[in-house]
């Protein structure tokens, strides 16, 4: 099935969603989100797939989160991208088998709340990793605030928030918000070898593993709609359209 905004593929026993946005470091309009949600799905429905990897196009980022040209009126994005960006965090979550991301270079914002959200992470030695929401007038009170604190630990997950600050990849993996750290040119080697890793092993006790470590975390699910909610409020107030003129200055 051809994509516009992503490129699928499949390689032995697994997948590859390619963001393919370079233009705009790989930033998610609504319509990459719709299909994303669709990719997700046929991965989860091809029993021949054992495992998943995320990446970006290119080797400057692999997420910078909403596109700014989404931006309506001036306040906030289309409610459409609101849907699909849930769809898409509870499609890698139920995913039944685990989610690699392959983070090639910056993961800013809902970016970053992606590799949160997969069940591994391997970067590249040139990623950066970082929250944006404060400083452009949104937030992510859900999977990118309750279940990073869960990793990450509260008092870095506050910091990552509260001061907007960026992070190397070695300080990612020290915070253990990623797994491992790779040359950028054996990234994409690395994360297929995890793959095959997983294929060797049970795909029965996998689903289960994952749906397992969920679990505990699941209930971040009402949060995610509260912050949805709560954050579209937000967006219709002078102070988030401010932040967001501010920033388009910048």
């Amino acid at each position: 099935m051809a994509f516009e905004d992503i490129l699928y593929e499949k390689k032995e026993n697994f997948a590859k969603i390619t963001i393919n946005r370079p233009q705009v470091m790989n930033a998610f309009r609504t319509h990459t989100l719709k299909e994303m949600a669709e990719a997700l799905e046929q991965t989860d429905l091809d029993d021949e797939v054992r495992a998943l990897i995320i990446t970006g196009a290119g080797e400057r980022a692999f997420c910078a989160g909403g596109d700014f040209s989404e931006i309506k009126e001036g306040f906030g994005y289309a409610k459409e991208m609101d849907y699909w960006h849930t769809k898409v965090h509870m499609a890698i979550r139920n995913l039944s088998k685990p989610v690699i991301a392959a983070v090639n270079g910056y993961a800013i914002g809902g970016g970053n709340v992606l590799v949160t959200l997969c069940d591994l992470a391997i970067a590249a030695d040139t990623a950066i990793f970082g929250q944006a929401g404060p400083r452009v007038g949104s937030f992510d009170a859900g999977f990118g605030a309750a279940y990073l604190a869960r990793i990450v630990g509260e008092k870095k997950a506050r910091e990552i928030w509260f001061l907007c600050r960026q992070y190397t990849a070695q300080e990612a993996l020290a915070m253990g918000l990623i797994n491992k750290v790779v040359p950028l040119t054996k990234l994409s080697e690395e994360a297929e070898n995890w793959c095959r890793e997983i294929s060797k092993l049970s795909p029965t006790a996998i689903k289960f593993l994952k749906f397992a470590f969920n679990a505990d975390s699941d209930q971040i699910y009402g949060l995610e709609n509260l912050s949805m909610s709560a954050v579209r409020l937000f967006w219709q107030t002078e102070e988030s359209a401010s932040m967001k003129k501010s920033r388009r200055k910048d």
